[in-house]
């Protein structure tokens, strides 16, 4: 993320920051597939001389291609390395490929796929495979650095406390640039017994949440020994209503015991409380998805929304689409589409109106819109134009945001991913003036357990549960 400077002499993000680490993990993919490939291809040239590969070694390629499409990416090569080392990543990348090798030697013995296979060739593909990986690796990773050195691609953090384990993460970010991390300055607790320097001081821990919320700080960073459950727990506190990453560094430096238990940023142990599941290639992925679907659904229905607009232009007078604020991921306002239910000046004695049984402010039209769910249509337009997703947490309007993250635990939690027309809290049943505390524990539900095949089940659900429902009015 880019920065500009603010009026504390800290510095805001501008730009949003994740999209260069979504394409640095497709490349890894796609480079790691090409790699293994070429490395087979490669090692028969050497071994006999000529690139014209036989018919069953070019078998063997092809199905081991396919093999490590499904292992690499079954594993966590491809998580982000921010601050990662090389040497741990090269240990991973060759434990896949071990793995990956020994299933493609089980499946040829099995199968009986090609004949007296050269060992030399065998030991040559694994060689030159796994050191083009890692030196591939290595230079994505160089570039990634550089790119972060110079202040791109870089993520705003604060820092919350002031001891030796928080001076050494301050320390420690401000050297190490390539790490893409900007530590705009830090909070002060009750447990504090000294001052931090390199980094401003931005005031005290009650102002925390304001200002991660205002400036849009990227990652918090709780610098506190273990035995200040309060103090934590008031910063977890304090953030609730945001969706920036939070990470614990714990007193935990030299302790081998917990290292599978916590994660390494830059060589410093970190525990990640708060994380959205929308990063690197899962978000290409998730955009792919909302795109092709929402333009596929739009050409499908197309004739029954230009129905419906003619409908809603006779019922009444004013325009087919109803635009209304709504919030959707890390707080974004957006114009929300809907079919026009409603007379134009429905809402201007009233002021925004939580939708109710028995209310007579619809059309005739509108009424059967809002009880088919058909006036929820247009939103496939918000999708297509990366507002909204198609399955994610409803949206709500401000002023409703505002009154239910102070009544409801973990309201704010469901904007740690897009605003969905479609979600696993509709399709149980929580919509329309039902339980908010369930719909919300559907939501994080949702969010915790994200996944692509979870996202298509969800969408086949609707077809069936999502569309006429006893609370939708």
């Amino acid at each position: 993320m880019l920065f500009a400077s603010v009026n504390d002499g800290t510095k805001a993000p501008i730009l949003a920051a994740g999209s260069m680490n979504a394409m640095l993990g497709l490349a890894l993919r796609v480079g790691d597939v090409m790699i293994f490939g070429a490395a087979g291809v490669l090692a028969f040239a050497l071994r006999f001389g000529h690139v014209s590969v036989e018919a069953d070694y070019a078998q063997v390629i092809s199905h081991g291609v396919l093999l490590a499409m499904i292992v690499l990416n079954g594993g966590s090569v491809y998580r982000s390395w921010r601050g990662h080392s090389v040497a741990s990543e090269a240990m991973q990348l060759a434990a896949m490929w071990m793995i990956i090798f020994c299933l493609l030697a089980v499946y040829v013995l099995a199968f009986k796929v090609g004949h007296d296979l050269s060992r030399l060739w065998w030991f040559g593909w694994f060689v030159l495979g796994l050191g083009g990986a890692v030196v591939f690796r290595a230079v994505v990773r160089g570039a990634a650095n550089w790119v972060r050195a110079q202040g791109m691609d870089a993520r705003s953090a604060v820092v919350v406390g002031a001891n030796p384990d928080a001076q050494r993460l301050v320390d420690v970010l401000r050297r190490n640039k390539w790490a893409g991390i900007e530590v705009c300055g830090w909070f002060a607790t009750d447990a504090d017994r000294s001052q931090l320097t390199g980094a401003p001081m931005l005031g005290s821990l009650e102002r925390l949440g304001e200002y991660v919320e205002s400036h849009q700080i990227a990652q918090v960073w709780l610098a506190m020994p273990l035995q200040e459950q309060a103090q934590i727990a008031a910063a977890v506190s304090q953030l609730r209503h945001c969706t920036a990453d939070i990470r614990l560094v714990p007193d935990l430096f030299g302790i081998h015991l917990l290292n599978h238990s916590v994660e390494e940023v830059a060589g410093l142990p970190v525990i990640t409380l708060q994380q959205t599941p929308l990063q690197g290639v899962s978000r290409i992925v998730k955009a792919v998805e909302d795109r092709l679907l929402a333009f596929l659904i739009l050409l499908l229905i197309s004739p029954l929304m230009l129905l419906i607009a003619v409908a809603v232009k006779l019922s009444s007078p004013g325009p087919v689409f109803y635009r209304q604020e709504r919030v959707s991921w890390n707080n974004q306002r957006f114009q929300m589409l809907k079919f026009r239910s409603m007379p134009v000046d429905a809402e201007q004695r009233s002021g925004a109106v939580w939708a109710k049984a028995g209310e007579q402010r619809a059309t005739r039209v509108g009424a059967f819109l809002r009880k088919t769910s058909l006036d929820e249509l247009p939103q496939f337009i918000n999708v297509l134009m990366g507002d909204m997703s198609i399955v994610g947490p409803r949206p709500e309007r401000p002023v409703f945001v505002e009154k239910f993250k102070n009544e409801i635990p973990a309201y704010m939690k469901k904007h740690m991913v897009k605003a969905g027309i479609t979600g696993w809290a509709q399709i149980n049943g929580w919509r329309g003036s039902t339980d908010l505390a369930k719909r919300i524990e559907c939501d994080i539900f949702y969010i915790q357990n994200w996944s692509l095949g979870f996202d298509l089940w969800i969408i086949f659900l609707t077809l069936f549960k999502g569309f006429v429902h006893k609370n939708a009015y």
